[in-house]
């Protein structure tokens, strides 16, 4: 019996949560990942998997395995990277997934110069709300915010950004400007729902030390911060944005901050961050080219946010 492949087939039905799974990402058929699996079995003399015809679960003994065995071909990928290319520059593929609007205003602006920098390089960006799955997705590395955190990621906080609440010129003319966050009561707010949770993001605030959320009064709801940013460019209503989003909107006066000083010009309701984590499947995914990648964000982002060494 090959061992090895019959670990590796374990491996990637457990990753893929199937049989047809693994197998597609082995680029073999189910049928021979089946007997891959059954060899496998009967060399442990233990049952690993418990498999219907609609279902596959770990059983017990198949946990503790394949916690043990589950790094085995990364260490040797990486193992032979070492010997046979230990001075070589980042190459091959490399998996980005981001929340949709860092993606789209942060990230991809960045790419073109890191990847001229490493021509041997193949990026991919997948841009997403939702939770994606590393082994499953075959991601590298991925940009979250606070709500994507999971516990069985390495999460490295990254960078705070400011959020800035604003309205339009035309809105706050025909409905009067808030002076305070929680005014907002009577505005119309533009709301982002979160489809991780279908929860709305929150509005949160300190004062004096202590965080608070205002409510809202009518609400405009939509999964898009973009489609947000153009309702609030068209009178739509007050709405709460990342500084990457709303700044050439503030500074071409198309858009006007909000709640940042009190009459005396003292800051009396700061608009709470939002953190940037850079997340790894676990320690063996900081191969060469997601710490080229990982060197090079800090270094970008640093020029704009605070950014965590």
């Amino acid at each position: 019996m090959d061992l090895l492949n019959a670990i590796r087939s374990f491996i990637k039905v457990v990753e893929a949560g199937s049989i047809a799974g693994g197998a597609r990402a082995l680029g073999l058929s189910p049928a021979a990942v089946s007997q891959n699996l059954a060899r496998l079995e009967a060399h442990l003399q233990v049952r690993l998997l418990t498999r219907t015809t609609r279902s596959m679960a770990l059983t017990p003994p198949g946990c503790q395995y394949y916690e043990r065995v589950r790094h085995i071909e990364r260490e040797l990928l990486l193992a032979e990277q070492a010997l046979t290319t230990p001075d070589s520059e980042p190459q091959g593929r490399l998996c980005i997934a981001s929340t949709s609007a860092f993606g789209r205003h942060v990230l991809a602006p960045l790419i073109p110069a890191f990847s001229a920098r490493y021509p041997l390089l193949s990026i991919e960006l997948v841009m997403s709300d939702r939770k994606v799955n590393h082994a499953r997705e075959d991601v590298d590395v991925s940009l979250r915010i606070t709500p994507q955190l999971e516990d069985h990621l390495l999460a490295r906080h990254i960078a705070t950004i400011p959020f800035i609440c604003c309205a339009s010129p035309g809105y706050l003319a025909s409905a009067g400007r808030p002076t305070t966050p929680e005014a907002m009561h009577d505005h119309s707010c533009l709301v982002f729902r979160y489809p991780v949770d279908g929860r709305f993001l929150p509005w949160g605030f300190m004062r004096d030390g202590l965080r608070f959320e205002p409510r809202f009064g009518k609400v405009l709801i939509s999964d898009d911060i973009d489609a947000l940013t153009q309702m609030a460019l068209n009178d739509g209503g007050i709405t709460r944005l990342a500084e990457f989003i709303v700044r050439p909107h503030l500074e071409a006066g198309r858009l006007v901050p909000l709640f940042e000083y009190s009459d005396s010009g003292q800051a009396y309701a700061q608009t709470e961050p939002m953190d940037i984590y850079l997340c790894l499947a676990d320690r063996f995914a900081m191969t060469t080219k997601v710490r080229a990648f990982t060197d090079y964000l800090q270094a970008s982002l640093g020029d704009r946010w605070r950014v965590q060494a």
